[in-house]
């Protein structure tokens, strides 16, 4: 595929979030240029493309941004996290790549975090100019410039293996169905999937969207449908459960997950689809180190089954129902994450986050005391906000008020699709104690809050 223009961007340490979100969606340079990082524990890429004039090429521009986690030697997957349809979507999927979420599985196996943004020039669904049929199909050319930036990020992220690793595939609404087609391209470089109320069965009434054949290496893919249950009598909903019975037909593992409490927007299905994808990358992902890096078989003796009749999940082999009608399940701790969400919408969790590390002060002069930090976001929860403490008091919270439209309050506040907010940029660990002049006589600390409000030890001095 030809591409009129690209440009590369490699971001070193610390950035203002907000300019870098606020960039022009339409600036499309070639050539490479630097540009500061927001995070001291990995680095970030960009690679730009303008649309191409030719019916059989990607006609909508793209831009893709690469988070690399520093502690990696070798890259062993790409996680993508690919927004639905819609200008706003495709905002607030440029932010994607920061979110420290979703960075916590990422690093947690050594794989890079991607996230896009298709510049669709309206809200329509369908094959109109600038409409996001356009990418999310991505026999119309998204899927050959996907590659095309991974082949990029390979050269300028000194990790040339990004260009064969295997994916996993996180979609929303267009982007579960592009990932659904994707499977059905490149079934073997896919690891898991996560379908979020969109599948490729739900445009199955639409003639210009041909379904895709479906080869039997799908059916070797774990999936998981996940509408939510006001989505019911709609075309998501039918969609993704024909998906799921379909797949399960051919002994497929594949899961459905309701939201109890959303429609179409995300909620807080994070907290079911990271423990979910993790399972799945500890079955699938190859040893490190070893020279055969095809993606492990499931086995299926070793699953657990859900009913949807009645919430509940056993081993597979206690499973005394039609294996068909069976939700899959990777393995026990997920299964019982599965029974609670499908009845309450949530995951809870009674592990307290890890302490921050690296607090920093300094004297910022008439301005007070300036303290930074470093934290991992909680595994099971992420992070609802920090607790700052001056000589073993509490003296603030960051950020004073986290921000919950969608799904639980967190410091990095989440949009409509499961992103961080772009305009809500907040990922700096950064506080300035305008009170105390000359600081550095005072002893700060700081405390992790995660997402179901669990405490971590205060850090150290």
């Amino acid at each position: 595929m030809k591409i009129n223009k690209k440009r590369v961007s490699t971001l070193g340490n610390k950035v203002n979030l907000i300019s870098f979100f606020l960039l022009p969606c339409f600036v499309f340079f070639s050539g490479c240029s630097p540009a500061p990082s927001v995070q001291p524990s990995g680095k970030y890429y960009t690679v730009e493309y303008s649309p191409s004039g030719k019916s059989v090429e990607l006609q909508i521009p793209v831009t893709y941004t690469l988070w690399v986690p520093g502690v990696a030697k070798t890259i062993r997957g790409v996680i993508v996290h690919q927004h639905g349809a819609g200008i706003l979507a495709s905002e607030q999927g440029a932010a994607v790549a920061t979110d420290l979420h979703w960075q916590a599985l990422a690093k947690k196996w050594d794989c890079a975090l991607l996230g896009s943004s298709y510049h669709v020039l309206n809200d329509a669904t369908d094959l109109t100019p600038g409409g996001s049929e356009l990418w999310f199909d991505p026999r119309h050319g998204s899927d050959q410039v996907f590659q095309n930036a991974l082949a990029e990020f390979a050269k300028h992220t000194k990790h040339p293996e990004i260009e064969k690793v295997p994916w996993v595939l996180w979609g929303h609404s267009g982007g579960g169905i592009w990932a659904d087609v994707m499977s059905t391209l490149h079934p073997e470089r896919i690891i898991a999937i996560w379908m979020r109320s969109g599948s490729a069965a739900m445009f199955r009434t639409k003639p210009e969207f041909p379904q895709p054949e479906i080869p039997s290496a799908v059916y070797a893919i774990p999936v998981m449908c996940n509408p939510g249950i006001k989505e019911k009598k709609n075309l998501v909903w039918i969609g993704t459960l024909a998906t799921f019975q379909e797949h399960r037909a051919k002994g497929a593992p594949i899961g459905f997950a309701p939201d109890p409490r959303t429609g179409h927007e995300c909620g807080d299905t994070r907290y079911l689809a990271i423990p979910y994808l993790d399972a799945c990358m500890a079955l699938r992902l190859p040893d490190k180190n070893s020279s055969d890096q095809t993606l492990k078989p499931i086995n299926m003796d070793e699953a657990w089954f859900g009913s949807l009749t009645d919430s509940v999940a056993i081993p597979a082999k206690e499973f005394a129902g039609d294996p068909i009608d069976a939700v899959w399940l990777p393995n026990q701790k997920v299964a019982k994450y599965w029974e609670e969400y499908i009845k309450t919408g949530e995951v809870s969790d009674d592990s307290p986050p890890l302490s921050p590390t690296n607090v920093q002060v300094s004297d910022q002069g008439d301005l007070g005391t300036k303290i930074t930090w470093d934290a991992e976001a909680d595994f099971e929860s992420g992070i609802r906000c920090f607790v700052i403490l001056r000589n073993g008091k509490e003296l603030a919270q960051v950020p004073e008020k986290p921000y919950g439209e969608y799904g639980r309050p967190l410091f990095q506040s989440m949009s409509y699709g499961d992103t961080p907010r772009p305009d809500m940029p907040q990922s700096k660990m950064i506080y300035v104690d305008n009170s105390s002049i000359n600081g550095l006589n005072q002893k700060y600390s700081v405390i992790s809050v995660n997402g179901v409000g669990l405490r971590s030890e205060p850090s150290k001095y």
